[in-house]
């Protein structure tokens, strides 16, 4: 299985869907008079906890798969536990730009009525929730990194593409 990094504009793309459906959200908010703004704190909470947790996994990945396999610690690392916290690091730096947009979106709206305190409360949450949120992409980001194998020995390696590429121009110059 041959696994690509995300694209930047992917991230871009996420941001920018999140933001249209936060404003849209807060539209519809204002003029049905039926408030669904403001990130609850509990949800804020489980955002960090699920970032520190796939970078916790992805620097174990990383540990494990750039150590020489002789001084490789007893433990572990299973291929398939592997993969799924490369996907939850794709997800979670994917999930966070939109989410970020999704709760800027939510601000843009309210910082006309910031005066009321219940607009007042919700942005706040919603900044704190924004932070968290682009704090989240980024770690998924570097955990996407940090869960890549290092060139085997086979063709593909760079050292071994060089070292051709030198005898293929030795054999030339002896021609």
């Amino acid at each position: 299985m041959k696994t690509r990094r995300t694209p930047w504009w992917q991230y871009v793309i996420g941001a920018v869907l999140g933001l249209l459906a936060g404003i849209g959200l807060a539209s519809y908010g204002e003029s049905s008079g039926l408030s669904l703004i403001g990130a609850p704190w509990i949800v804020t909470g489980l955002l960090a906890v699920l970032g520190v947790i796939v970078l916790i996994l992805a620097l174990q990945v990383h540990k494990y798969a750039h150590t020489d396999p002789k001084k490789r610690p007893h433990s572990f690392i299973n291929p398939t536990i592997a993969v799924y916290t490369l996907v939850l690091a794709k997800a979670l730096g994917l999930a966070g730009a939109t989410l970020a947009g999704w709760y800027g979106g939510q601000i843009v709206m309210s910082l006309s009525h910031i005066e009321a305190d219940f607009y007042a409360h919700a942005v706040t949450e919603c900044a704190i929730a924004a932070v968290v949120c682009i704090a989240d992409m980024i770690i998924g980001i570097i955990g996407e990194w940090l869960c890549q194998l290092p060139p085997n020995e086979g063709p593909e390696n760079p050292k071994i593409k060089e070292a051709k590429r030198r005898s293929d121009i030795a054999q030339a110059y002896k021609r």
